[in-house]
């Protein structure tokens, strides 16, 4: 094989790698087994609630790349401001400087009849190699403690 040839392969696998994403994804992971915590416990704001489990959703595409950025720390209830609230770490690991948009879901058990509740997140700036961590919170829809709500999911991601 000439030279140019193995040029040519060296180029087109840099390129496929570059398109593909090839990197590990430390973020979260398929199935719910990402980040969580249970039980109850005090946030960064010094309100107490009740925990719940937290994932994000994601595979290994090019388009999950922002998603993979993302860890759910804590889902938790706020009776102070009766908002359900996501404690989210966004990780930049690139070497550029990004913006994250995402939405976070809030859930119960399944077949429960529980109504999800929804929080958009925009704009969070992240600089290269840093992370960032952000409080999520939405309405909480009821009129109760918010103990129906078991779970809290990344549905969507992106990075600009």
């Amino acid at each position: 094989m000439n030279m140019r040839h193995v040029r040519a392969i060296a180029v087109f696998g840099i390129a496929v790698v570059a398109l593909t994403g090839a990197r590990g994804s430390h973020g979260g992971s398929c199935g719910g087994s990402g980040s969580h915590s249970s039980g109850s416990h005090s946030d960064h704001d010094s309100t107490s609630g009740s925990g719940s489990s937290g994932s994000v959703s994601g595979g290994t595409g090019s388009a999950d790349k922002a998603v993979r950025d993302l860890t759910i720390d804590s889902c938790t209830y706020d009776p102070a401001s009766k908002n359900l609230v996501a404690r989210v770490t966004i990780k930049n690991d690139n070497t550029f400087d990004y913006d994250y948009d995402f939405t976070t879901e809030f859930k119960g058990d399944t077949g429960s009849g529980v109504t999800p509740a929804t929080a958009r997140t925009t704009a969070v700036a992240v600089a290269a190699g840093a992370s960032k961590s952000v409080d999520v919170s939405t309405r909480y829809p009821g009129s109760g403690d918010a103990s129906e709500y078991t779970e809290c999911w990344v549905t969507r991601a992106s990075r600009s």
